[in-house]
């Protein structure tokens, strides 16, 4: 699955890990300086806000798509929002005050309970926590890049808004690039456990030792100040995981590069994320048809454009789309 990590670090932490790989001799003093940064740049050079004055966008409340909703969330009058923060912009941060959760995933959330008239709850939780509030009904939805596979949607169901796309992240300036399973064949690569880029990698190393080639050489990584420390020292050759985290990581160091990229749902189905909720709880309807008003109404473009996402935005929102097959043999 395509999920950011499970280890709540500040953004300010974050950020100063980025810097890291780009420099070894004058981290401590670059420390400061990006402790206080206040935006960041996106790949395609959109500058991302990175404090707490956010300043959403935001739409009207439809009350025929509000007349969707299950009684119990109408009368509450609230969405409660289950958020797996990661270390990383631009889908789910803290804001430079270590507090405010920000980045794509929020902005969509609030966004849909505009359209909703609802007001929106938050909580941070690890990514085990996302689907075990969602299946005690503590949480109504999910809103942090969950990808939909055919095994998530015999408990959950789906109303996708971004499509899924992973990125193999690596130092500058060198010649490989990953297209297939071949081209990652002995090299050693870091992951998240739990979640589909780890079972596409381990997928994609059983296949090579079929082939004849050398098994991948999988490392375990839960929080960006490891994995990018790593990533700069040598002790891994490549990272994997949700490809606007590695672009944008790239973007701000200078020394890294995103050298393929990949359907999170596998090379026969195109991966696609979407906000989450309980199997059969009545809520997906509304929350597909929110989305989709706010496809219309232009909304949504200007939120996956104010984080540098364009490319990943979706023509409509679907139920409970095809999704990573069980099996990928």
């Amino acid at each position: 699955m395509s999920v950011y990590r499970r280890t709540f670090v500040p953004a300010a932490a974050a950020l100063v890990a980025a810097l890291l790989l780009s420099s070894c001799g004058s981290a401590d003093n670059a420390s400061a300086d990006l402790g206080a940064k206040k935006e960041g740049t996106a790949p395609n050079g959109v500058k991302i806000n990175l404090t707490p004055d956010q300043n959403r966008i935001s739409t009207p409340e439809v009350d025929a798509i509000a007349a969707l909703l299950p009684d119990e969330v109408r009368r509450r009058g609230t969405l409660r929002v289950a958020a797996n923060i990661g270390t990383v912009p631009p889908l789910g941060f803290y804001a430079t005050d270590d507090k405010t959760v920000i980045g794509t995933e929020a902005d969509l959330a609030y966004l849909v309970g505009n359209v909703l008239g609802l007001k929106v709850e938050i909580d941070p939780v690890s990514w085990e926590n996302v689907f075990v509030g969602l299946d005690s009904g503590k949480y109504d939805a999910a809103f942090t890049n969950v990808t939909v596979t055919e095994a998530r949607k015999e408990k959950y169901d789906f109303a996708t808004y971004r499509l899924d796309i992973l990125g193999f992240e690596a130092k500058k300036g060198g010649n490989w690039k990953v297209k297939g399973p071949a081209d990652v064949a002995g090299h050693t690569i870091g992951v998240s456990s739990g979640t589909n880029q780890e079972k596409l990698l381990l997928a994609w190393s059983e296949q090579d030792v079929k082939n004849g080639l050398k098994p991948v050489d999988v490392k375990y990584y839960q929080n960006s100040s490891d994995y990018y420390l790593a990533l700069g020292s040598g002790r891994i050759d490549a990272w994997l995981g949700p490809n606007p985290g590695t672009a944008f990581h790239s973007a701000q160091t200078g020394e890294t590069e995103v050298i393929g990229t990949y359907s999170g749902a596998g090379e026969t189905v195109i991966g696609k994320i979407a906000a989450t909720t309980k199997k059969d709880n009545g809520l997906v309807k509304a929350l597909n048809a929110a989305i989709n008003e706010t496809i219309k109404n232009g909304t949504y473009a200007q939120v996956l454009g104010r984080w540098g996402l364009d490319n990943e935005a979706v023509p409509t929102s679907e139920i409970n789309p095809p999704g990573l097959p069980k099996t990928n043999s």
